[in-house]
């Protein structure tokens, strides 16, 4: 049968052929579904990072103690801890590694205690210029890594990103219990502080694994890379988030030279694009005046009286007085009269969203509250 032509095969019932060709397909998948499978895992295996499972998890706790100088028997204990904890229902890996870490080493401790009193104070102690530095450095990488991780998480949470910045702003993700969290966290903080660049890379690198992060974490990633991709240097866009990230850090209690800095850079920047609108303005105005000339031109020419004698004196009725203007220098922001520049300062925010509008205008209220 094997031998048999293609048209004999051909001249079967329609039942048979139709048999051997669902056969044929069946053998054909057979054959090539490892070849297919094994191009799908070299596909995801392209992601520059993976998330740990249990059993890795569990080894990286087992590596972190005994780097520390936990005893053997501890060792053992906390890797099965961290082992069941995570088979057993669908925890934080993150949490479950520093809480079950934080037994076995001071530094962890202490820092997760204050953490708990003071969110802020643990943010900064972290840092190298910090006088009452806590050394997390000479914790093992992996530890290090997570508890960076955890730290600069929770700090992102409370919308402290300074401090977070600083917590994990060198973790390696791949060193993490966590490295979804790294990346997503750290893109959140660089995505706040309108660092384009950074949060565009954590962010992109995160969504190169989807399928090891959790749902919430990819929606809110693509919709942070949507959000500040077209953001652009000196636009209105920029000064109004320039704008939030004061407000935010007034309401954190706030009033340093980083804050004041930043208050000024929106001046700036505020200046700077309502010159341009008035320079804008100006120019419209000039080149209407310049068509408006040329017309009232042709217009003297084509109804031109004919030229009086010289010898005649021309006849008139009036006086001969003129009217004295008035040239001086108008106060206010920029040379336009004050309906001018109102209508300069519409049109900055004519196209932008509502919240924008109103964070104009309620700064600019209350520029004029404080030089009142």
């Amino acid at each position: 049968m094997a031998n048999q032509p293609v048209s004999t095969l051909l001249n079967r019932s329609p039942q048979s052929f139709a048999l051997g060709v669902v056969f044929c397909f069946m053998v054909a998948q057979a054959n090539h579904g490892p070849v297919v499978q094994a191009a799908d895992d070299a596909f995801e295996s392209d992601a520059s990072w993976q998330q740990p499972n249990v059993t890795t998890l569990s080894q990286m706790m087992r590596e972190s103690l005994s780097a520390v100088g936990t005893s053997a028997t501890d060792v053992e204990v906390a890797a099965a801890k961290v082992l069941t904890a995570l088979e057993a229902n669908d925890a934080d890996p993150l949490n479950i590694f520093i809480d079950t870490s934080r037994a076995y080493s001071p530094l962890v401790e202490q820092l997760v205690a204050l953490a708990a009193d003071n969110l802020q104070d643990a943010g900064s102690r972290v840092d190298a210029d910090n006088a009452a530095h806590i050394n997390v450095n000479t914790l093992p990488k992996s530890l290090q890594a997570s508890v960076r991780t955890w730290l600069g998480r929770e700090l992102v949470r409370a919308r402290l990103y300074d401090e977070a910045l600083v917590a994990f702003r060198e973790v390696d993700p791949i060193d993490s219990a966590d490295p979804a969290a790294t990346l997503f966290f750290r893109g959140a903080c660089y995505h706040a502080l309108l660092q384009k660049k950074e949060a565009i890379v954590d962010l992109q690198r995160l969504l190169e694994n989807e399928k090891d992060c959790p749902m919430r974490f990819t929606r809110t990633a693509q919709l942070m890379v949507a959000d500040i991709s077209p953001l652009k240097e000196d636009s209105l866009d920029e000064i109004s988030r320039l704008m939030t990230d004061v407000t935010r850090r007034l309401e954190l209690g706030r009033a340093d030279e980083n804050v004041q800095d930043r208050e000024q850079k929106i001046i700036d920047k505020l200046s700077k694009l309502i010159e341009q609108i008035e320079e804008q303005q100006q120019q419209q105005q000039q080149q209407q005046q310049q068509q408006q000339s040329g017309q009232g031109q042709g217009n003297s020419q084509g109804g031109q009286a004919a030229p009086m004698n010289e010898s005649q004196a021309a006849g008139g009725s009036g006086t001969g007085d003129v009217d004295r203007k008035r040239i001086e220098e108008r106060d206010g922001w920029g040379k336009l009269p004050p309906a001018e520049r109102k209508e300069a300062l519409q049109q900055i925010s004519r196209d932008l969203p509502t919240h924008y509008r109103e964070a104009i205008e309620a700064y600019f209220r209350k520029l004029a509250t404080e030089g009142s």
